[in-house]
């Protein structure tokens, strides 16, 4: 229906005859001279309609509005002089129409596609109208992009396409499943998958070597801005392997992708182990675009004579005090912001904060008077902290983990008052050597999940006297403060998943209830095999600098886990109940 898009109209064509089609972006009468601004996939470009020159297009553009859909065949001519639009990619030249079809019509718009305030909900009702803007396009062709990108270097090292099950056995993952009723077997249920980690591990037994697959994943579990309850992640497994082999691999993938579609990244990237990563920014996914580092002060409260803090330094395996020093802190927030940040740290659970401010005659603060007789300690805290005048310390203290959190999230939202944190910088680092268990509320579960190997070199699962002293052969790859993806080394020997099952307190009976067909697997040669997976939505989410993950998925739910749009989830009839063998809704009378 078209001889060209609508950005393919250039100088070049200038005197041809050329045939567009799109949708009215705006359209404007200047005394009779009608203007249209056309719009397809690649942008606009200007349509110009002289009632002198022809009375029945010019007859059509006058009932043109918003959003109409058009054909439009014409002469190229260039722009009059001072008439240049430098922003449009056809702003030298327009279209002087010989022919205009309205190919159809629009209702008006229930809002302006290119205003980015517009309420979300009425966005997400007409998903289908926001993604017509310039913004979404962009996003989806990048998405595409990087997609290919992702299959073609995965095909050229040698990774097979595999898709695995959507109707599944639901096994724990650590989310909530999303059941489905099985309508044969009355009562019982499949359950989509968290991930296909089974099934990979599975092909992996079954000499793929290789696998690779862009899947769909689905968790049950509270969302924010960057979580769906169905989203998509790039799964790559493969055999006989170590960490470094697979690592190697989603640095290929990260790389390839970065500078396809544009970005300078290097071909590696640094690590840091959990230890450090928790004890340096009180974050497993740091973000290293800036340098705010916590420093280990608990050594030096063991002397201050505020029991608080003394007693708390005193089991340092347990608890931690950890200093946040602040250049020039002292010159950027007045008392008043200083008394903010204690406030904001109680919201997570710290029961206070306290600071020293660095003056030309040292430290001073409300901790001062606690060190009166230890006065080497204080200075002892400026060369360990390299503080310098005008610079403010904060502290925290109490259980590590707690600590650890607090304190993150303060170091966040400093950069974010201070800005700190440059806009336009990738900066990836590897999280490596996570514990294999973690224990809440007397119950030791997976960190990431019951398959990782433990390293086996750094302990003896015979003789553990603390779990959380185990560490896995597990690592992330964080990008900007975002957990971009992860992955193990799995487990491929019957005894040590059975061993660590035990140290979970999961039974022989409940292993064999939900895992029997990969400890069955295990026990037919499985071969060493390892893998990781990154979020594709959270990738293309950081690469089109956007805040939601929501922008980047084509028709997503809200908050609510609701798609506005098709108003699902829904109410089905008791026949659709009755065949799933699920209880009957009782009729309101």
């Amino acid at each position: 229906m078209r001889t060209h898009y609508c950005t393919e109209v250039t100088e070049e064509l200038i005197g041809q005859t050329v045939k567009v089609v799109g949708w009215v972006n705006s359209r404007r009468d200047h005394g009779g001279l009608i203007f249209i601004d056309l719009r397809d996939k690649g942008g606009l470009v200007q349509l110009v309609c002289d009632p002198e020159d022809n009375k029945e297009a010019w007859h059509t553009a006058e009932s043109v509005r918003d959003e109409y859909v058009l054909i439009a065949s014409g002469k190229v001519r260039a722009r009059g002089e001072g008439l240049e639009n430098p922003k449009l990619k056809t702003g030298k030249i327009e279209i002087v129409l010989d022919e205009l079809i309205i190919e159809n019509k629009s209702k008006p718009m229930p809002f302006d596609i290119n205003d980015e305030k517009v309420n979300e909900e009425i966005k997400l009702r007409n998903r289908f109208l926001e993604l017509r803007s310039k913004k979404s396009f962009d996003i989806f062709n990048l998405r595409s992009k990087v997609t290919i990108t992702v299959r073609n270097t995965l095909d050229e090292l040698g990774f097979l396409d595999v898709e695995t099950p959507i109707l599944t056995k639901s096994t724990p993952e650590g989310a909530r499943d999303y059941l489905v009723p099985s309508r044969v077997h009355g009562g019982e249920f499949y359950a989509l998958p968290q991930s296909p980690q089974l099934f990979k591990q599975l092909l992996m037994v079954s000499g793929f070597d290789k696998y690779y697959q862009i899947a769909k994943c689905f968790r049950d579990e509270d969302l924010r801005a960057d979580r769906q309850p169905e989203f998509t992640q790039i799964d790559v497994e493969m055999s006989f392997c170590n960490q470094e082999d697979v690592i190697k691999v989603a640095e290929k993938v990260i790389y390839d992708v970065f500078t396809k579609v544009g970005h300078d990244i290097p071909s590696s990237f640094p690590r840091i182990t959990y230890n450090e990563a928790m004890e340096l920014y009180g974050s497993d996914k740091p973000d290293l675009r800036y340098d705010l580092k916590m420093t280990e002060v608990s050594d030096i409260f063991e002397v201050c004579t505020l029991d608080i803090f003394s007693n708390i330094a005193k089991d340092k395996k347990k608890n931690r005090i950890k200093a946040l020093k602040v250049p020039n802190g002292d010159n950027i927030f007045s008392k008043r912001q200083m008394k903010g940040f204690e406030t904001f740290v109680r919201k997570f659970g710290a029961s206070g904060l306290g600071y020293f401010q660095m003056k030309e005659d040292g430290l001073k603060g409300p901790l001062n008077k606690f060190f009166e007789n230890t006065p080497e300690k204080l200075e002892e805290l400026v060369t360990r902290c390299e503080l310098e005048v005008g610079d403010v310390i904060f502290f925290g203290a109490g259980e590590k983990k707690l600590v650890w959190d607090y304190m993150g999230r303060l170091r966040i939202e400093l950069a974010n008052q201070m800005n700190l944190i440059p806009k336009d910088r990738f900066e990836f680092v590897w999280v490596v050597d996570f514990p294999m268990f973690e224990t809440e509320d007397g119950k030791t579960k997976a960190l990431h999940h019951p398959f990782t190997m433990p390293n086996l070199e750094k302990c003896d699962l015979n003789n553990i006297e603390d779990l959380e002293s185990i560490e896995s052969i597990a690592y992330d790859i964080v990008l900007n403060g975002t957990e971009l993806g992860g992955g193990s080394i799995r487990i491929h020997k019957q005894e040590i998943q059975s061993k660590v099952f035990e140290l979970m307190g999961i039974s022989d009976e409940e292993a064999k209830d939900k895992f029997d067909f990969l400890l069955n697997a295990l026990e037919f040669g499985a071969p060493p095999h390892g893998g990781f997976a990154m979020g594709l939505d959270r990738l293309i989410m950081l690469l089109a600098k956007t805040d939601s993950i929501r922008d980047v998925i084509a028709f997503p739910k809200t908050q609510r886990a609701q798609c506005l749009l098709t108003s699902a989830p829904s109410v089905v009839d008791n026949e659709q109940l009755k065949e799933l063998s699920l209880r009957i809704r009782k009729t309101e009378i």
